[in-house]
């Protein structure tokens, strides 16, 4: 699918406008901070940067925001980096860190200080917050706001030769701790880490804040239009302040758009990593949670995930959107494309008394009934098949129309068969229906009820894990304690089995198992034991709590 962003949201406007007033060559950017894996409200910054890029003939920069070595790691640099590639995108020449720029953010820092714009602080941490107030009450300078010039300058030099603890200063800039916004009440724009950092090792112990640098990077890679969430919306007023007091000639324009919320999901990083240390989830590609990584181990494609994001589209209000917004893209994609196959989640044995033991019947099938392009393949019918345990009830009610004592059924492809008499184990189960089949099938054979099937020699023992939301509530994201309302039953595992005759090509590993729904070869997980799938999405959106 080739991506172009709707030219009415408000974005592609302000674009349209720039570019017939200003005759300006656009340039966007994407902007992780590699503390953990992307997720699909990445994927919706994605494919608005580097689709207006493309859309406009411009350019969009990948730059790491890597201000912060406690969360940065080389992993999470490599997993961003595949998750663009495979959405399909590519960024402008080279990789860009923020690291890159620290020599010039350093001096823009010194700038601030010589203009009496910034100060090196010496208030603890909690007194800073203490002095910064709250919504309702102003601010309190701090005892060190008005040191001179000379002995800030002094102070930042020792910060950054690291003659000075780690905790006990950092510098502030210098704007007004009486203003509305708690943002601009004297933000801190450089602290002390004494930890190695990826990219510039042991070069610095004094690392800019994200607020600092990010604008005055935005501004060096001359970025036009600056897009980033709500949550935004007040660092602008600090990035404009930043810009407008050093002396940077370029200085980029920042819009903010509503950020991602989907239904029983959440995507902070933070709290994502909140699942992982709780053993809640496995890692960070888990297939309950929302990363790009994990979506794609589920089965999702990068055409959906970019269909997704299109048709929600780009606008200034936050709203939940429907879990199944994301389902519907996913499915009505693979209704096209996925083979066809049979597999049974729950199975129990069929023998069928009037069917001699060496028989062995092949059918061809079509592999999609309406995509002849995707070919057929083989089946065979045989005395012994499985079904699923649910096409059978020992008590029906009147309107169940599957098999039951007495009761025929068609097998999908191929004949009808009554159940006769039922064998079960010593705690009640049955174990094994026996039937009659009936080869000579009755014209009017479509008022049974058709179930699905699979020739005990031809089944392959698989596992398959069924997939639910994480959460029991619509809106987890606004919950503090988030974790009480993990649902049980988010991962759902059944033992059964696949048929044997699914394409061997090792290219295609996503199927429609006939009457259940789209599954995912999962080839993390898959052994010489058991061929593992993950469910992408039933055919009916049946979620159990």
């Amino acid at each position: 699918m080739k991506f172009n962003q709707s030219n009415n949201n408000f974005i592609n406007k302000i674009i349209i406008q720039d570019i017939k007033k200003k005759n300006i060559s656009i340039r966007t950017r994407f902007p992780p901070d590699p503390n953990g894996y992307l997720h699909i409200g990445h994927a919706k910054s994605i494919c608005l940067n580097f689709g207006i890029a493309k859309q406009y003939n411009g350019k969009c920069n990948l730059r790491f925001d890597d201000t912060n070595p406690n969360n940065n790691h080389t992993k999470y640099i490599q997993a961003i980096k595949k998750d663009i590639i495979w959405l399909g995108f590519n960024w402008y020449k080279k990789i860009r860190y923020t690291s890159m720029y620290f020599k010039e953010i350093y001096q823009y820092a010194i700038e601030l200080i010589k203009k009496n714009l910034a100060y090196v602080e010496k208030l603890k941490k909690y007194e800073i917050r203490k002095y910064r107030g709250t919504l309702k009450t102003t601010g309190i300078n701090s005892p060190y706001r008005n040191q001179s010039i000379e002995e800030n300058l002094l102070l930042f030099e020792n910060m950054k030769l690291g003659n000075i603890r780690e905790g006990d200063a950092c510098l502030r800039a210098k704007i007004s701790m009486k203003s509305p916004l708690i943002i601009m009440r004297d933000p801190v724009l450089y602290r002390i880490k004494f930890i190695k950092h990826h990219y510039t090792q042991n070069t610095w112990c004094i690392y800019p804040t994200y607020d600092f640098a990010h604008c005055i990077s935005d501004a060096l890679e001359k970025i036009t239009h600056s897009l980033c969430t709500l949550e935004f919306q007040d660092n602008r007023k600090l990035y404009n302040w930043i810009l407008k007091n050093i002396s940077i000639d370029n200085h980029p324009q920042q819009y903010e758009y509503s950020r991602l919320n989907i239904e029983y999901s959440i995507l902070s990083k933070r709290k994502i990593q909140s699942l992982i240390n709780n053993k809640i989830i496995d890692t960070w590609d888990d297939p309950r949670i929302l990363t790009i990584s994990g979506l794609r181990r589920k089965g999702y494609t990068a055409e959906s995930i970019k269909n997704f994001c299109k048709n929600i589209g780009i606008t200034k209000q936050n709203n939940l959107i429907e879990l199944s917004t994301l389902e519907s893209c996913i499915k009505k994609e693979l209704n096209h494309t996925a083979h066809r196959t049979m597999a049974i989640l729950d199975p129990i044995k069929i023998i069928l008394s009037n069917i001699d033991s060496q028989y062995v019947e092949t059918i061809k099938v079509l592999n999609h009934p309406k995509n002849h392009l995707l070919g057929s393949r083989r089946i065979i019918f045989t005395k012994e098949i499985y079904i699923e345990r649910s096409d059978f009830q020992e008590n029906p009610s009147k309107k169940y129309n599957r098999l039951s004592l007495g009761k025929t059924v068609k097998l999908k492809y191929s004949y009808t068969i009554t159940a006769q008499s039922i064998q079960k184990d010593i705690n009640n189960h049955i174990t094994t229906i026996f039937c009659k089949c009936h080869k000579n099938n009755p014209n009017n054979d479509n008022k049974y009820g058709i179930i699905h099937w699979i020739s005990k020699k031809n089944a392959i023992k698989s596992k398959f894990i069924l997939y639910n939301p994480i959460f029991i509530i619509k809106n987890p994201e606004i919950e503090k304690d988030f974790l009480k309302y993990i649902n049980q039953n988010s991962k759902i595992t059944k033992i059964g089995f696949i048929d044997l005759t699914i394409p061997k090509n090792t290219q295609i590993h996503t199927y429609q198992f006939e009457r259940i729904g789209y599954f995912h070869l999962d080839s993390k997980l898959s052994n010489k034991k058991y061929l593992v799938f993950n469910q992408i999405v039933p055919l009916k959106t049946i979620w159990k709590k």
